[in-house]
């Protein structure tokens, strides 16, 4: 199947996609921010520059999208139908990349939550979301992923 767009458009749609403060990010930051908990922000000198850094708990958050970083299971996490090689390698080298920070941020003593755009979408899963993750910078667990299915 051929892309509905021309390559200009579609190069421009492409380059709109942010990195960084998302709209799961900031909503998931309002949240946890109104219960009082404060953090640090893409952190340079931590290992995959986690979205949210709990220097207090020793922990990271990473927020990630469900498509870019292949959400298993989920139903945004789809494939693309042109240029399938492509994307599988790049797909591949995300989620390879992510399990390497995730490895290595656990080895050297922190913890580490992922939490999936899915989980995000409307306003009570993210504060559901936010509860979740409250809790979890208090009990002390290494890991916490939630997804929509988590909710």
């Amino acid at each position: 199947m051929t892309d509905i767009v021309d390559k200009t458009t579609r190069s421009r749609m492409m380059a709109g996609i942010r990195g960084k403060d998302t709209k799961p990010e900031l909503a998931l930051r309002r949240a946890l921010h109104a219960r009082g908990l404060r953090y640090r922000l893409h952190v340079k000198d931590i290992s995959g520059r986690p979205d949210l850094v709990f220097s207090k708990h020793r922990a990271v958050v990473f927020v990630h999208g469900c498509f870019w970083h292949r959400h298993t299971a989920c139903r945004y996490a789809t494939d693309p139908s042109t240029r399938v090689e492509f994307w599988q390698s790049k797909f591949d080298a995300n989620t390879a990349r992510d399990f390497a920070v995730r490895s290595e941020l656990l080895a050297g003593g922190w913890r580490v939550a992922t939490i999936w755009e899915c989980a995000l979408r409307k306003p009570h899963q993210v504060e559901v979301a936010a509860t979740l993750l409250s809790v979890w910078l208090r009990d002390g667990r290494a890991k916490l992923e939630i997804g929509e299915t988590d909710l």
